[in-house]
């Protein structure tokens, strides 16, 4: 796989069906050169953990100045098409945004390569595969690990590092058929955005979010949320 696109995601969560996409990062490599990047922080439509504030290291203030998640998602798809995908532990990363896109009734069919699958067929001795110390055994130094953008170049670099080392010709380095189906999706209903914009205009929310966007599980999330920081509506 010579030309292709690296991408990560940072996300709320681990549930594809409950959590939501915070920021996207991708590079795009073309005969081990970089031909471009992508890097974007979502606004989330939801709580975010102070566990994953601190992980990420995305601010509140940076989650608050963030891009709609259609934004970033029609932005990454333009970015990727016609490439295939490469990443560390591939299919979380592809689930989420393949939800994502879904959302928007974008499709997302790709190939794609996972550093994660090659390192366990080649790199048996290393007692760790994870993306951290990989890069240590490549004596790469990634700046800003759980970062998007950071990681998607490091596994890029990674991937390039083991090709070298064990020649492109490994059958692990060439593209498959990424295979996932999320779940048919229930959009907001009438009466729960009626609710949520009653509910913020009593408590007197600020949100620049569009909850035309959310799904019947997610408006429900956000109502509770409101409800359990603010109280009912009296």
């Amino acid at each position: 796989m010579k030309e292709y696109v690296a991408f990560d995601l940072e996300t709320t969560g681990l549930s594809v069906d409950e959590d939501q996409v915070i920021e996207i990062g991708a590079v795009k490599v073309k005969d081990g050169r970089i031909a471009g990047k992508y890097n974007c922080i979502i606004y989330p439509e939801r709580e975010v953990s102070d566990f994953i504030i601190q992980l990420t290291g995305i601010s509140r203030k940076m989650l608050d100045g963030g891009i709609a998640l259609r934004d970033g998602v029609e932005g990454f798809l333009s970015f990727s098409e016609g490439f295939p995908v490469l990443g560390h532990n591939l299919m979380f990363d592809y689930r989420f945004m393949k939800t994502a896109a879904r959302k928007f009734s974008y499709p997302f069919e790709k190939e794609g390569v996972d550093t994660l699958k090659a390192a366990r067929m080649l790199l048996r001795q290393l007692k760790s595969k994870k993306l951290g110390c990989l890069c240590e055994h490549y004596h790469y130094v990634n700046q800003a690990a759980h970062r998007a953008y950071d990681d998607a170049l490091a596994t890029a670099v990674v991937f390039e590092s083991m090709k070298k080392e064990f020649g492109a010709d490994q059958k692990v380095f060439e593209p498959e058929p990424l295979m996932y189906r999320p779940k048919k999706l229930q959009m907001i209903t009438a009466k729960q955005k009626r609710y949520l914009n009653e509910l913020r205009k009593y408590h007197k929310i600020e949100d620049n979010g569009n909850i035309d966007g959310l799904t019947m599980s997610e408006a429900s999330r956000t109502i509770d949320e409101i409800i359990s920081k603010y109280g009912v509506m009296r």
